[in-house]
């Protein structure tokens, strides 16, 4: 049977992510790796920490190369672009103020 404290604990596990203590590294990056995963689009989330926010796509546009705009993107893209943001919040969420 659960408890109310279980409760307590799964609830509060997942409205923030771990805190880095000093000294804790190894496992706070297993955490979040988890903390990252469990979001909704999790594995896009945790590919935006491993290998880097979206490039976004350039056009050409009267004989100007800019880069997209966020309208502009494709679904998949903007899907990523927005699990970069999430992740980066998910990032400095998790580090102490002194960081």
């Amino acid at each position: 049977m659960t408890t109310l404290a279980d409760k307590a604990i799964l609830s509060g596990a997942d409205n923030r992510p771990p805190m880095l203590e000093k000294d804790m590294y190894d496992s706070w990056k297993s955490i979040m790796e988890l903390y990252m995963l469990n979001r909704q689009n999790g594995r896009m989330i945790l590919e935006s920490v491993e290998s880097g926010p979206l490039i976004w796509p350039s056009i050409v546009e009267n004989g100007v190369t800019r880069p997209k705009k966020y309208s502009e993107l494709s679904a998949t893209e903007a899907l990523q672009a927005d699990c970069d943001i999430k992740a980066t919040n998910i990032i400095l969420q998790g580090l102490p103020p002194e960081v």
